[in-house]
């Protein structure tokens, strides 16, 4: 039997870090919910299960999106990152093969992506 993927989903907006998660568990996905990137981090130790990283770039809190793409993709080089934010993105600091996607965006396209990704690191 084929394992079930696992995503980590960080976003300061509750709704939407709800209606997120909701769409990734209808999809299959276990799913790991941080609300900060300070609680994102704190779990790291946990990150090995982790087969996509979904992450908002400006969060509640000194900790961006950004620096919590940066500091997992440091532990774990092949871990899919996917930026959903209505901020722009900027280039340099997307980690290398990670995807942004610009709020609103449709969630069934992040699940879609999501999985893509992980089918594609398998």
């Amino acid at each position: 039997m084929e394992r079930q993927p696992v995503a980590l989903v960080v976003e300061d907006e509750w709704l939407v870090r709800m209606e997120i998660a909701d769409a990734f568990e209808r999809a299959g996905w276990l799913v790991v919910e941080a609300a900060s990137g300070e609680e994102a981090v704190a779990i790291l130790p946990d990150a090995e299960t982790f087969d996509v990283l979904v992450t908002d770039i400006r969060l509640t809190g000194p900790m961006t999106g950004w620096d919590v793409a940066e500091i997992y993709r440091a532990e774990l080089p092949e871990l899919p990152v996917i930026y959903a934010s209505a901020n722009p993105p900027i280039t340099a600091r997307l980690v290398t093969g990670s995807l942004f996607f610009a709020k609103p965006s449709p969630i069934a396209e992040l699940v879609a992506a999501s999985e893509a990704l992980w089918r594609a690191g398998r």
